[in-house]
């Protein structure tokens, strides 16, 4: 990969760490009454603003994201320690089962040689694609939790369990994630079936799958070497653009099944107008986006190596 597209988004990235912590520092002091509730001492909120900037600065190098506004003895950065590995685990699992699931389904559902079952799925895909993911949970939850009760409505594991490394504490913590894996997994599996059909129909008609068909080779290599191989080049692009969509979606269900994630603890901290943690949460959440953009970008041309010359 040349060294002059690795280092242009590098520089994107940097870029976007720069704003996501300006708007972070400056945001909170337009606000009216205190300029920056809990994230500084007095003697700092007096000084002027550039030395307060820098000081901020200094603050997050060394990984301080300052205390809660109404716990001061709670580190901001110890709360998202805790919430974090269920809010990664989560979306991880959720958006590779829809994004996989979807693609698979969407190339069958534009395949000419797709069963006519396959093809009468497209409405039950432009049905879920259209359902917000809290309103999925929901839906989940009156279902599988209060009308046939199979599995928790809440939390991430069992209140009174030890958790541990073992299988009794790994199925607990499955179980209780069922409910919002599936509602973020079904939420996007739809939209990715839908746009994954509209490229692969645009694909079905190049010169390169006519070649394909007329050297003989069988239907399946020619569907997915040929056709699926093409068209998820636009889904790739499609997946970092909704990141944000999905990450707004996680915390929305993880406050639904009130999972302990990064989304709990920020709707907790709007709520209790914790300022200092809504702002951790805030810039954790901008940074991860950005970071995976910027891995996108760099898995991109090795999908496309016609991208390392056009960028």
């Amino acid at each position: 990969m040349p060294a002059g597209y690795i280092a242009k988004r590098v520089g994107l990235l940097l870029l976007i760490i720069w704003i996501a912590v300006s708007i972070n520092f400056f945001v909170p002091r337009l606000m009216s009454g205190s300029p920056a509730p809990g994230t500084m001492s007095r003697a700092e909120l007096k000084q002027p603003q550039w030395r307060q900037y820098v000081s901020y600065w200094q603050m997050l190098s060394r990984g301080n994201l300052s205390r809660s506004s109404r716990s001061f003895s709670d580190r901001v950065i110890n709360k998202i320690k805790q919430a974090l590995p269920w809010t990664i685990s989560l979306m991880a699992v959720s958006t590779v089962l829809a994004f996989t699931g979807g693609t698979v389904m969407g190339a069958l559902l534009a395949w000419p040689g797709s069963s006519g079952t396959v093809k009468s799925l497209v409405p039950i895909m432009m049905l879920l694609s259209a359902i917000p993911y809290y309103l999925l949970a929901l839906i989940l939850m009156f279902l599988f939790a209060y009308t046939w009760t199979i599995f928790p409505p809440a939390g991430g594991a069992t209140p009174i369990l030890i958790l541990d490394w073992n299988w009794a504490s790994a199925w607990d913590i499955i179980t209780h994630a069922m409910l919002p894996a599936l509602s973020i997994t079904l939420g996007g599996i739809g939209f990715w079936a839908l746009t994954m059909r509209s490229t692969m129909v645009s694909v079905i008609g190049e010169d390169y799958m006519t070649m394909a068909e007329s050297k003989g080779l069988s239907p399946r290599r020619i569907f997915i070497w040929y056709g699926m191989r093409n068209a998820i080049l636009p889904q790739i692009t499609a997946i970092a653009l909704a990141m944000g969509l999905i990450v707004s979606g996680t915390v929305l269900v993880e406050v639904v099944f009130s999972y302990p994630g990064l989304g709990l603890i920020l709707f907790q901290a709007i709520v209790r107008r914790d300022y200092a943690v809504v702002q951790g949460i805030s810039l954790m959440l901008i940074l991860a986006l950005g970071f995976t953009l910027f891995l996108v970008d760099l898995i991109y041309p090795m999908i496309d190596p016609r991208i390392r010359f056009k960028s």
